[in-house]
């Protein structure tokens, strides 16, 4: 689960993190009321979405030079100017895609004099299976082209659990940004209290780009991007409010409601598999026959009919999804419990395009009956080769 920044900068701040003062507004009266509690003369005016790029993005509705989605502002009215022409627009950036998102929300932040800018993140390693830190001198840049063009700039410190992050670790990391004075003192702050909000509050990413140095000497977290492990939300309530499903695709939305593990994807063949690795799988074969998967979907190993027939209706319910391949090996999952699955959902939403089953496993013999006696226009598959084939002949031919 993401947040916006202004949370992620509000829970960091609650663990002692060095963060600017802020306020979030939802209108433009209360982006102006929030800058009047500032102490100025420099104020920030930043979109919240769930996406990065916001400086460098563009809105749709605005002129292509105007500005982006992150603004300074050294008046009260340059912030009213600014929130008037953020909120309720389309902001689109590298990371939203063509149709972007809406700004529903604006945070008016305190300005800072800029000394560095420097690149900080916390993870899980998989492959020393602890929390790490990676962090840069080259901050304000995509990690991923500072990799490709500069990686002896990138550190990555995995942490032992049972130690934390120790003095030494603090310093290593104070030594791969070439901090000194007081910035290398609030390093060695700075990173047990980022670990411990990263464990305490089973986060999977955070991310500060740009952490920076300011003009006194100071570290500051300027702006913050936190995804948390949705697995353990659970545990966590007061994180579990944070969630603004606006940012959501409303078909993930749904099947989360129904234990389904679902990512809409941008192809153009609806995908329903059981497990991970055979869905990845699905995936693959099907870009390899020329085509594009449009979503991950899979139903788990203990899917019962009402599962499966909500998980065909996310499908059906994407209106890229011009055919739709369900591939089933039935293990825990039977083969028969997914045919009337999908026949209860085909007679309930209707079956506008192609589908091709492909079962395999137990009770598949029953299974492939009970498709077989359905009446519908259903395409039976031999395997997972041949379904991908026919799937993709059969949108290429529908269309």
């Amino acid at each position: 689960m993401n947040i916006h920044e202004h949370q992620a900068k509000a829970l960091l701040r609650s663990f002692g993190a060095p963060v600017a003062e802020g306020f979030p507004a939802y209108t433009v009266d209360e982006a102006v009321g929030a800058a009047k509690k500032l102490p100025g003369p420099l104020y920030v005016v930043k979109s919240q979405i769930h996406a990065g790029g916001r400086g460098k993005g563009k809105f749709k509705e605005l002129p292509a030079d105007a500005e982006g989605g992150v603004r300074l502002a050294f008046s009260i009215d340059e912030v009213e100017k600014h929130a008037g022409e953020m909120l309720g627009n389309t902001l689109v950036t590298a990371q939203t895609g063509d149709d972007g998102k809406q700004v529903n929300r604006l945070y008016i932040e305190d300005g800072a004099d800029i000394s560095r800018e420097l690149y900080l993140s916390m993870l899980i390693d998989r492959s020393t299976s602890k929390v790490a830190f990676v962090v840069s001198t080259e901050g304000g840049m995509d990690i991923e082209q500072v990799a490709e063009e500069t990686p002896d700039k990138i550190l990555t410190l995995p942490i032992d659990p049972d130690a934390g992050v120790t003095k030494d670790d603090a310093g290593k990391l104070a030594d791969a940004l070439k901090l000194d004075g007081e910035a290398r003192g609030d390093m060695l702050k700075l990173a047990p209290v980022l670990y411990k909000a990263f464990t305490e509050k089973d986060m999977s990413l955070l991310e500060i780009n740009p952490l920076i140095v300011m003009e006194n000497g100071a570290l500051r977290v300027l702006d913050a991007k936190v995804s948390f492990d949705g697995n353990a939300l659970f545990r966590h309530p007061d994180i579990a409010e944070l969630r603004d499903k606006s940012e959501e695709d409303e078909k993930e939305i749904e099947a989360s409601k129904h234990d389904l593990a679902y990512v809409a994807l941008d192809g153009n063949i609806g995908c329903m598999v059981n497990g991970a690795g055979l869905a990845m799988a699905t995936m693959d074969i099907i870009k390899l026959y020329g085509a594009e998967p449009a979503n991950f979907l899979d139903v788990g190993g203990g899917a019962n009919k009402e599962k499966v027939t909500a998980a065909f209706k996310i499908i059906t319910a994407d209106p890229n999804v011009e055919g739709i391949l369900v591939n089933i090996f039935g293990g825990i999952m039977k083969c028969d419990v997914i045919a009337e699955g999908v026949i209860a959902a085909v007679k309930d939403v209707g079956l506008k395009v192609p589908l091709v089953v492909r079962l395999e496993g137990t009770n598949v013999e029953k299974g492939k009956k009970i498709i077989d006696e359905s009446g519908l226009n259903v395409i039976s598959a031999n395997d997972l080769d041949d379904a991908a084939q026919k799937i993709v002949k059969a949108v290429q031919e529908a269309s």
